[in-house]
Order: C-alpha cells, then sequence, then structure tokens
C-alpha cells in the first residue's frame, strides 16, 4: 500500500478494499450459530488430518469469527452461504470468542506432526503459527483492535481512520454481492446487525477511555468531523448499493434501508460522536505512545507485529537515517543534471514538486488525467512481467476514487487483489481529494506499488494457495514487497526516458526511510506531531498536504509504517545473497518467482524461502 503521497495492502484492505473487498477491515467477531453444516468449520482438532486438510480447518475456524472476510475472499458459499448474512458478534464478546479460538488454534499447530510436509505445507504451518501468535499478544493488550493476519492494529477502536463508520459502508459498497435478487436479503440481514456492531465499538471505547486512553485531540477532531459527515450520508451509504444495483426488488429494500439507516445506524452513530465529544474533552496532543497507559509496552508489540523481526526502535530509527543518506546520495546527481543545484535534497525536491510541468490540473480535469495517467502507466508494465517473472497472472483490474467520505482521513492511495474465487477485481483506490497530492514525476510509481508488480501482482499469487495463506498477510512482507515492485519496475526501464520519474522513485524510497525515523519518533522518542511532519517537509521534500494526513496515520497504527522499508531492505538483502551463491546460476526472473510463489509471510519464513531457491538453483 502506497499512502506516501497520501491502507495501506494493500491485497488486506481490497481483496474486493486492502490492504478492499475488506479483507480486515471489519470488527472481529464470532460468528452467530449457523446451521448445522457450516458449524463443523469451528472446530479446530487438527490431529489425524492430512496437512493440507488441516490447514483448511484452520482457515475456516478462523473465519467464522469474520464472515464479512469470508464474503470478501468469496469463500462464503456452499456449506457456508450462512456466513453472508452476519457479522458476527462484536464488541468485547467477539473479541473474547476469537482470541479463545486463536489460542486452541496454536496449541493444534504445534501439536500436529511435521515430519514428512511439503515446504508448502511447512511454511503453511509455519505462518499461522507466528500470525496467531502475534495476534493473541496483541489481544492481551488492554485496548485496541488487533488485525489478525493483517495490517491495521490500532489502539483506537474509533478514530480518524479506524472504525465502523469508514469500513462498513465501504464494505457494502463494494463487498456485499448485490448479483440478483437472492442477494437482496443477505444485504439486509447484514444491515441491521450494524447498530449493533457500532454499539460494541460503543462499548470498547468507553472502556478505554475508563482506563486512561484518550487519544490525542488532532485525531479527534478529524474523527468528530468524519463522523459527523457519515452521518449525513448514511442514507446513501447503505441505500445507495441497493439502487444502484438494478435488480428486482432493489427498489424497495432500497427504502427499506433508508429507514433502518435513519431508526437504527445514524442513532448509533450519534452515540460514538457523543463520546468522541466526551472524549475531545479530556484529550491532550501527545502524539505517541508513550503518553498512553502502558504505551511503550503496546508500541513494542506493535512494532514487532509489523515488522516481524525482533528489530528495537532505536534500531529502526538509526536505519531509516542510514538508509536516507545513500538514497540522497543517489538522487542528488539527477537533481543536478536537471540543473537542480543549490540546498538540501529535500529544498531541490520541495522545488522540483512546485514546477507547474509536472503538476496535474486542478478539478474533475486533473482528475481525470490522473486515472488515465495510472491506466497508461499499468498497461506498460504489464507487458514487461515476461521479463521479470517465469509465471504470470492477469487478473481482472480496475482503479476507483476513494469514497468522498474517507478522503480527508485517507492515504494517497492502496490497492489489492481480488477475491479468491474471482467475482471481485483488483483494485487501485485512489484519493482525489485535490489532484496536488499528486506529481507527474511520482504517480507511475504509485501505480507500479498499487497495482502491478506490486500489490495487485503479489496478492494475486497468494489467492492461488491454499486458504489460510490467501487470508494471513504480514505488513513487512505485502509492503516490502511493493516497494520492490517500485525498484523492479525502475529495473525493467520505466524511467529511462524519464529521469524525473526516477527521482520520484527514490524520494518513494526515501519517503519510507524516513517512516522509520518518523514512526519511532513519534512513539519512542517522544517527537511532536509537527516534528514528524517537519522532518518529512524538511529532508525529504515532502509536500505538507501529504505529510499531514500521513504523520496522524502513525499516530493511530503505531508501528505499521516501519514495515514497508523494514521489508523492502530484506528482500534486496536476500536478493543480494542469492547472487553471491550463485553466481552465474543465478537469474532474477528465477528469484522473482521464488519470492512471489512462496508466498506472504514473515520475513524470517521469505529467507527460508530464498534459500530454497538457492538450493534448488545450485543443484
Amino acid at each position: 500500500m502506497r499512502e506516501s503521497t497520501a491502507a495501506i495492502t494493500r491485497r488486506q484492505t481490497l481483496a474486493g478494499l486492502a490492504g478492499a473487498s475488506t479483507l480486515a477491515l471489519l470488527p472481529a467477531c464470532a460468528a452467530k450459530p449457523a446451521p448445522a453444516a457450516a458449524s463443523t468449520a469451528k472446530s479446530t482438532a487438527l490431529a489425524g488430518l492430512a496437512p493440507d486438510a488441516a490447514l483448511e480447518r484452520v482457515a475456516y475456524a478462523m473465519l467464522a469469527h469474520e464472515p464479512g472476510r469470508a464474503t470478501g475472499l468469496g469463500v462464503d458459499t456452499g456449506e457456508y452461504a450462512a456466513w453472508r448474512s452476519t457479522f458476527g458478534t462484536g464488541g468485547a464478546e467477539g473479541r473474547a470468542a476469537y482470541a479463545a479460538t486463536l489460542k486452541e488454534l496454536v496449541s493444534e499447530v504445534k501439536a500436529y506432526p511435521k515430519d514428512g510436509l511439503t515446504s508448502d505445507q511447512q511454511i503453511g504451518f509455519e505462518v499461522v503459527e507466528t500470525a496467531f501468535a502475534s495476534a493473541l499478544e496483541g489481544m492481551a493488550k488492554p485496548y485496541g483492535d488487533v488485525a489478525v493476519g493483517s495490517w491495521r492494529n490500532a489502539p483506537y477502536v474509533v478514530i480518524q481512520n479506524v472504525g465502523g463508520y469508514i469500513d462498513l459502508p465501504r464494505f457494502f459498497g463494494s463487498s456485499q454481492p448485490l448479483k440478483s435478487p437472492e442477494d437482496i436479503g443477505p444485504y439486509m440481514t447484514r444491515l441491521a446487525e450494524v447498530p449493533a456492531l457500532l454499539d460494541g465499538e460503543l462499548e470498547r471505547i468507553r472502556d478505554a477511555r475508563g482506563q486512561g486512553l484518550v487519544p490525542p485531540a488532532f485525531l479527534l477532531d478529524k474523527a468528530i468531523a468524519q463522523m459527523e459527515a457519515s452521518i449525513a450520508a448514511a442514507g446513501e451509504s447503505y441505500a445507495g448499493p441497493l439502487a444502484a444495483s438494478g435488480i428486482a426488488g432493489a427498489d424497495t429494500a432500497a427504502a427499506q434501508a433508508e429507514r433502518i439507516a435513519a431508526s437504527g445506524i445514524v442513532p448509533a452513530l450519534e452515540r460514538q460522536l457523543a463520546e468522541l465529544k466526551v472524549q475531545r474533552a479530556a484529550a491532550k496532543d501527545a502524539a505517541g505512545m508513550w503518553a498512553q497507559p502502558e504505551g511503550e509496552a503496546y508500541y513494542d508489540w506493535a512494532i514487532r507485529a509489523s515488522t516481524t523481526t525482533r528489530l528495537t526502535p532505536d534500531e529502526i530509527h538509526q536505519q531509516g537515517l542510514d538508509e536516507l543518506k545513500a538514497l540522497y546520495a543517489r538522487m542528488d546527481p539527477i537533481l543536478r543534471e536537471i540543473g537542480y543545484t543549490k540546498g538540501s535534497v529535500g529544498e531541490r525536491m520541495r522545488a522540483l514538486s512546485a514546477d507547474p510541468r509536472y503538476q496535474f490540473a486542478e478539478g474533475d480535469k486533473g482528475r481525470a488525467e490522473i486515472l488515465a495517467f495510472i491506466n497508461e502507466r499499468v498497461g506498460w508494465i504489464k507487458t514487461q512481467m515476461p521479463r521479470a517473472f517465469n509465471r504470470l497472472v492477469d487478473p481482472p483490474f480496475e482503479v476507483r476514487r476513494l469514497p468522498l467520505a474517507e478522503e480527508p482521513g485517507a492515504p494517497g492511495a492502496y490497492g489489492g487483489a481480488g477475491s479468491k474465487d474471482g467475482s471481485i477485481p483488483a483494485r487501485m483506490w485512489i484519493n482525489l481529494r485535490t489532484t496536488d497530492l499528486h506529481r507527474k514525476y511520482d504517480l507511475a510509481d504509485l501505480a507500479f506499488h498499487e497495482s502491478i508488480p506490486g500489490h495487485v501482482w503479489e496478492g494475486e499469487f497468494s489467492n492461488r494457495l491454499p486458504l489460510i495463506r490467501s487470508i494471513l498477510a504480514f505488513n513487512a512482507f505485502s509492503e516490502g514487497w511493493a516497494l520492490y515492485a517500485e525498484q523492479l519496475a525502475d529495473e525493467l526501464g520505466a524511467y529511462d526516458e524519464f529521469k524525473v520519474g526516477r527521482l520520484g522513485y527514490l524520494q518513494s524510497l526515501a519517503f519510507r526511510a524516513c517512516r522509520l525515523v518518523v514512526d519511532t519518533g513519534l512513539h519512542a522518542k517522544r517527537w511532536t506531531r509537527e516534528q514528524g511532519r517537519q522532518f518529512f517537509v524538511e529532508e525529504n521534500g515532502s509536500k505538507v498536504e501529504e505529510v499531514a494526513s500521513e504523520v496522524d496515520r502513525y499516530c493511530s497504527w503505531p508501528g505499521q509504517a516501519c514495515g514497508y522499508k523494514i521489508g523492502h531492505s530484506e528482500i534486496v538483502k536476500n536478493r543480494a545473497r542469492a547472487q553471491a551463491e550463485l553466481g552465474a546460476k543465478y537469474d532474477l526472473k528465477g528469484f522473482n518467482t521464488a519470492v512471489v510463489l512462496g508466498g506472504n509471510a514473515p520475513l524470517s519464513v521469505m529467507a527460508n524461502t530464498v534459500s530454497r531457491y538457492i538450493a534448488g538453483a545450485k543443484a
């Protein structure tokens, strides 16, 4: 997910958002009683099952707590069709039930005999144990939302970029099926659950306030404004998809949906809004987790969950500074060549950003230019994929503007694969609240990151793995791969005829290095919000508009921003290892294919995948 010119994996936000069919955006739930045929999915007993069947059972035991995620994946069919009509139980009750299941699954996976497993099966069990153990550690914290096998861990259950008031309208608008009259019933049944889900969130944020957890004032200001907009748009948000579907009976259902929104959803949102205003009265401006109760322990977990490493905040902070220095050394000669010779790299990049030659037009004309630019660059990179991979995919793909109500608190873009069954296309969501978010020298890089060979490409390969591997995603791999995809685009010639575009790519990498510095600065070194913003502007030449919401995102998703560059650096380090060990036998296409086929995994597991590639190439 590229938020630098601004979810976020994208695959997770998008398998139908996205990091999209919302994979992990809805509240963690415990499934309501289902028909007998579906209830077997809740069993966690793996003993006696073949390895693939055991991993399949793990997947469905997990999805029993996230039926909305099952819809995004396109697996709420057959004996699991009842899941399409429910989100399950939200709030503290749903969280506790989910944690109990994960604890059982970790125990079962550890006990499962590993002799004779294929390498893919071995990876599957390693991934499950790692993801679930990390999630359990997060769920043991006294507050916050834990994204199981996804990227959005948040200490604040409702804030400017977290909460059902954001996720649910998107889900009904892009993931809940509306293709035939038979889809109306599940839509309406799920819709009727929304007030209870929102009240479950309300219970949790009230409880957190009772523990002393109050979000920073500036985040609450954003959340309050967005909640007010969500309330105003509730009728359209929930009835609009029905009205637009054109299927028989949808108009009648849309009228009923408007009544549900007015009598149930809006009052629930108003109750949340009232609580946010109570919190705002008690809020302070301290940006980092260091200022929250048990905040240092929370950040320690969050940064490990995001990077899948044991790196400390101090180590990550220094790595960011070191990588910035190296990247600026590459940018300086290009800047000099095009006539920007005075000032720091950051100052010169700010000057470049002000050059009208690289700006899009304002308003709808510029929005159309941006969409056309992205589609052209995606078309070009598709033609280059045979040069970089031995195995190819060609998923249905579309570029969409973010919903208007989401744009103020959202990143510049995010993207990911479609649903596992192919019914929901891969998507890149672009923030067009102002065309000034984007430049002609950095938009191509953004498209490569979010689509091909980035999140969409990697996610489509993951969709071909067993179900549990399609579900579980790791921020450091997802985002590290997307940054590596930017590097591949450069290596394939994306900027050979447009050196300013290469500056945009290098600035993108530098932006991610800045993230290492700023995230750790905010949460471990007691930086202010303004210090974080100014570091981006002064050091990297970032646009003020871009980094305003960027830094706020780090405050609400501690540690998440560190996964990008840590993941990229580890992939590049392992590529260098493969080149050194294989010499003439090294093959770029073979390396890339091995890593993407290995699937989304912790970085240590990715390194094992590279070791197997090296061993195979030597044979």
